[in-house]
């Protein structure tokens, strides 16, 4: 059993309960795939994801040459663990590997959102806007989407599910989000809990109504033990808010889309090959997949993870054996609703003149058409309502279709 305790910020309560009244009567455009209760899950990897490493081109003549000292093999004391002819998948990634054999998750390779300058603040603020650049909005496109499913029993009473300290821009907007992360501070007893409701009720009710809805969400970590130990750091901390994000999801009364961030991808110096920093927090995003798999337990088969970045890496290594801001990488699909054991990939090749600027690998597929995918098959939103209200401005990146079963 996992060791978390839920709090929830009064910014978050107080978010979720000034929409809760508009959200029940808001116009709604889709309903969740082939009727299933489906789960969605983005984990957004920030620092900017060495695509090139995690998923390695062993099939490219140029990939060795390029990546010097840091290059993957398909042999050795830890070679690249197979995929299909071309691609390998970095030895960190076992499970990872596992769900792939078992057509339970998918890579698309050479992707990218529109953004190329190469800045974290903006990147990720493209990333999680879902605009084609950055400073164009206050709210995210996982709340936008929140906000054109029909609202069901479930995910009109619950809406999304905010991982960490603060809410990410990617679940910013009108749509109700409660926030959860694990932390240290003593729990506060339901006596108290309910005297302040009480209290709350009658001077406050929109911070009652918010108070109450994430009373019920620590009510659902209790019942699933997480309490105790506090937040973490690194890898171990991926791990442990992972857990706390897939108890909320498996509850019958928990939420159903969840938004969760992972630092420590910026690997400028000191990357390493098959061992070293990238591989330590590959491991970790490997183990928080694999988390995810273990507790949702039947709930699995409906779900899908979405793992992101803001831009990729340098193809070349550089003097720090590192690597720097780049452009392409790749997009991870992980869950038992994908329709897996495949990389999609346009390759655009390595040689000098195939890279993007001379520098990167080439984005040849908008992760706006990916995402567009997953939400179309997944949770049956239609183009035009993606068009318009999800991803305005992307008319180019037509959904990909066929990632779900």
């Amino acid at each position: 059993m996992i060791d978390c305790e839920a709090t929830l910020s009064r910014r978050s309560l107080l978010g979720a309960s000034a929409t809760l009244a508009a959200w029940a009567y808001a116009p709604r455009f889709a309903f969740a795939a082939q009727g299933r209760d489906a789960r969605l899950v983005t984990i957004i990897l920030r620092g900017a994801l060495d695509g090139l490493s995690a998923v390695p081109p062993l099939g490219d003549p140029d990939y060795a040459a390029l990546r010097a000292n840091i290059a993957l093999s398909r042999d050795g004391a830890s070679p690249a663990l197979p995929l299909d002819n071309f691609f390998g998948l970095h030895p960190a990634m076992p499970n990872f590997a596992r769900l792939y054999a078992s057509r339970q998750a998918l890579v698309v390779h050479a992707t990218a959102t529109s953004y190329r300058q190469r800045s974290h603040f903006d990147g990720q603020d493209v990333l999680e806007s879902g605009m084609a650049g950055p400073g164009a909005t206050d709210s995210g496109w996982m709340n936008r989407m929140l906000q054109t499913l029909a609202p069901g029993e479930r995910i009109g009473q619950h809406g999304g599910l905010s991982i960490g300290a603060t809410t990410p821009l990617i679940m910013r907007g009108k749509a109700p989000v409660l926030g959860w992360a694990p932390q240290s501070l003593q729990r506060t007893d339901e006596d108290t809990l309910s005297r302040v409701l009480g209290l709350y009720q009658n001077r406050d009710p929109r911070l009652a109504s918010a108070l109450s809805a994430g009373m019920a969400t620590e009510g659902i970590a209790s019942r699933s033990g997480m309490r105790g130990k506090g937040p973490q750091r690194g890898v171990d901390y991926m791990k442990q808010i992972s857990a706390g994000a897939a108890h909320l999801m498996a509850s019958h009364d928990g939420p159903r889309v969840a938004a969760l961030a992972f630092d420590g991808w910026d690997t400028h110096f000191n990357e390493g090959g098959a061992t070293g920093a990238l591989a330590r927090v590959l491991g970790g995003l490997d183990d928080s997949i694999a988390t995810f798999e273990t507790v949702l337990g039947p709930v699995w088969k409906d779900t899908v993870i979405l793992v992101a970045t803001e831009f990729g890496r340098t193809a070349r290594v550089n003097g720090t054996v590192g690597t720097d801001h780049g452009t392409g990488t790749v997009a991870l699909l992980a869950g038992g609703a994908v329709r897996g054991g495949r990389v999609l990939a346009d390759w655009p090749g390595l040689k000098p003149a195939q890279l993007y600027e001379g520098r990167d690998l080439a984005p040849t597929t908008d992760l706006r058409a990916v995402i567009k995918g997953v939400l179309a098959d997944h949770l049956g939103l239609s183009p035009e309502t993606m068009r318009r209200n999800v991803f305005p401005g992307s008319d180019m990146a037509a959904p990909m279709r066929g990632l779900i079963v």
